[in-house]
């Protein structure tokens, strides 16, 4: 059985041109992961990821996992209120394009819907710009949440390239 997929690119070219969205919580934060740990990633990859079809990572081992977040371009960001994790992101830096990815980016279920997403995105964008950088960019697809294009699109990023796949179930 094959499904058909839209996928969008979406970037912002300015710090300036984010729309901000407000803390929505006093004791939430978000931190830098340092050092890096691969558990963390994993962990959110797999929770986040297992009601979207992030699979690709699925079948890495520990020592890819390791490998992966060893890069000195990668940020991995957590948001926690308290002790529980709510979101987490993926800063990836591409310093000879001056461009920043936002490689993965979720909330826990149970925060969606309560303004956590807006605010942990309009943080990421900003961190993103924190290296020189001319564009933060990610992409999105029709398998991700249903409010997740809105969400980008709600903190000032633009299409700029859209598309169809088809992917075997």
């Amino acid at each position: 059985m094959i499904t058909k997929v839209d996928r969008n690119y979406l970037e912002i070219n300015s710090v300036n041109q984010i729309k901000f969205s407000s803390k929505p919580k006093k004791n939430c934060k978000i931190e830098i992961k340092t050092p890096p740990d691969f558990q963390i990633n994993k962990f959110f990859y797999k929770q986040i990821g297992k009601k979207y079809r992030w699979i690709d990572r699925l079948v890495w081992d520990d020592l890819k996992w390791m490998d992966y977040i060893s890069n000195p371009n990668l940020e991995t960001y957590i948001m926690t209120e308290n002790t529980e994790l709510i979101g987490f992101f993926e800063l990836l830096f591409h310093p000879e394009t001056l461009k920043c990815e936002i490689a993965y980016f979720g909330i826990m279920d149970k925060f969606i819907g309560k303004k956590y997403g807006g605010y942990l995105l309009s943080e990421a964008l900003k961190l993103g710009f924190r290296k020189n950088t001319s564009k933060v960019w990610l992409h999105t697809c029709s398998l991700d949440h249903k409010h997740a294009l809105k969400n980008y699109l709600g903190r000032g990023m633009k299409i700029f390239k859209s598309e169809t796949i088809n992917l075997e179930n």
